[in-house]
């Protein structure tokens, strides 16, 4: 089942924790000095949260999926509709490993669309994503 993404820089983590956590009524379920996330059912939304990222707000949107099988799908879909996908895998990113998939869309939003396969102890650095309108070189 695929779950919504959202990651959006925050000037102060603790404030936006305190501000997503009353929004939601929920915790999340990973805190770290530079990063938040919450794996919310009600909505269906992986909503993450940095200071890491050059600037404040959507920092960009995706859809997580429980597979890699998942993942081609999505990116094949992608490639058949004439979009330039930049393929990661085994990518340590946002304290996660991951195989993604980037686009920007026709509006210049960037999408990820990933399977996170194990937990990582940093943070982690992307390689710069190398499509239109990228501002962040991190999930």
């Amino acid at each position: 089942m695929k779950r919504l993404h959202m990651h959006v820089s925050v000037p102060n983590i603790e404030q936006a924790v305190a501000f997503y956590s009353t929004l939601f009524d929920a915790s999340p379920v990973v805190v770290k000095d530079d990063y938040a996330k919450w794996m919310l059912e009600d909505p269906r939304v992986n909503l993450a949260i940095s200071s890491r990222a050059r600037a404040t707000g959507i920092d960009h949107v995706g859809v997580q999926v429980d597979s890699v099988d998942e993942l081609t799908e999505l990116a094949t879909r992608l490639k058949a509709a004439g979009s330039t996908t930049f393929d990661q895998e085994a990518t340590t990113c946002c304290y996660a490993k991951s195989d993604k998939s980037w686009v920007t869309d026709t509006a210049g939003v960037r999408w990820e669309t990933f399977f996170t396969h194990g937990e990582a102890t940093a943070y982690g650095e992307d390689e710069v994503i190398p499509v239109a309108s990228a501002k962040s070189a991190c999930c």
